[in-house]
């Protein structure tokens, strides 16, 4: 098993405490050995790395750490551990400081209705995402519309209908292998015809090629002109997520992502990596099966994660 980046910290402390500097440095405390330093900054790259973390990101969060490291002193009151952590901490939460997306302020300020538009691979979660973002914007009080643009799998239809019956919301389908752009088209033109607030449109994750499924994405994105596109990215599917984000970021222009399976997650640097490396925030976090069960995303929750017990 992989250590988690506490464990790491923890099991430093005998040794990194022993490693600062004999030399005194009065009441301003102590300093870390350069030579140490180097080995505390590998180690945690390889933490980093074990933790999902894409190489660039986690190196832009090790030179950051080198940086407030270096020269850095340890007063008497804080162990050389908790000084580490503090500035690791620091760094991780710099690397996700991408401006965040108020997704429920967007709707309420924006005309109607309010488009959004859900890209990602089949077996992320997309269609239950769409879900329970129906369930909490109809909690608002909002009026809500679905297109079951994803016609490539009846399952998906089928999957949508059963969740319309237990939240409430408006689905717009077509029959399996139908023109998924004419299921976005026509859930918008309802929702405009009837002053419904929002449209959600789920779509296909795979077909023959990607080639075609970047080219349907595209028509789809002409067609029901989206105020949002949110990519759905599986936690657990690692670097292969933040490659299939910067794959979609490149076709339809992403606006932010919504991570799913992160309670089965151990490690969770998926969402720093794949925010950093398309420049989009994280807006949701998905945390169990109910439609209850997801969060808005917030930097400090997510660096208590990475940093967590094992």
């Amino acid at each position: 098993m992989f250590k988690s980046l506490r464990e790491r910290l923890s099991g430093w402390k005998e040794k990194a405490e022993a490693e600062v500097t004999s030399e005194s440095i009065g009441d301003s405390g102590r300093k870390i050995k350069e030579d140490k330093l180097e080995e505390i900054l590998y180690d945690l790259e390889i933490a980093l790395l074990e933790s999902d973390v894409a190489f660039p990101v986690a190196k832009e969060i090790v030179d950051r750490l080198a940086e407030d490291l270096r020269g850095k002193r340890i007063t008497r009151e804080v162990s050389l551990e908790q000084g580490v952590e503090a500035a690791l901490r620091d760094a991780i939460t710099k690397a996700l400081s991408v401006p965040p997306l108020d997704f429920f302020g967007l709707i309420e300020k924006s005309p109607r209705p309010f488009v959004v538009m859900f890209v990602g691979v089949n077996g992320t979660g997309k269609t239950t995402t769409i879900a329970k973002l129906a369930y909490h914007i109809m909690k608002k009080g909002y009026t809500c519309v679905v297109a079951a643009a994803d016609t490539f799998r009846a399952g998906a239809i089928e999957q949508l209908e059963k969740h319309a019956e237990a939240v409430g919301f408006k689905l717009i389908k077509h029959n399996a292998g139908s023109d998924p752009a004419a299921v976005a088209f026509d859930a918008v033109e309802h929702a405009r015809a009837r002053g419904r607030d929002v449209v959600l449109i789920d779509t296909a994750g795979r077909m023959q090629t990607n080639q075609n499924l970047m080219d349907q994405m595209k028509k789809i994105k002409r067609v029901a002109k989206p105020n949002l596109i949110l990519y759905i990215g599986d936690a657990l599917a690692g670097n292969d997520a933040i490659e299939q984000a910067k794959q979609f970021h490149e076709a339809v222009g992403l606006d932010g992502i919504v991570l799913t399976k992160i309670d089965a997650d151990a490690k969770g640097g998926a969402a720093l990596s794949m925010a950093k490396t398309i420049g989009k925030p994280v807006v949701f976090v998905n945390l169990g099966q109910t439609y209850k069960d997801i969060r808005r995303f917030d930097a400090k929750w997510m660096v208590d994660r990475l940093l967590a017990e094992a």
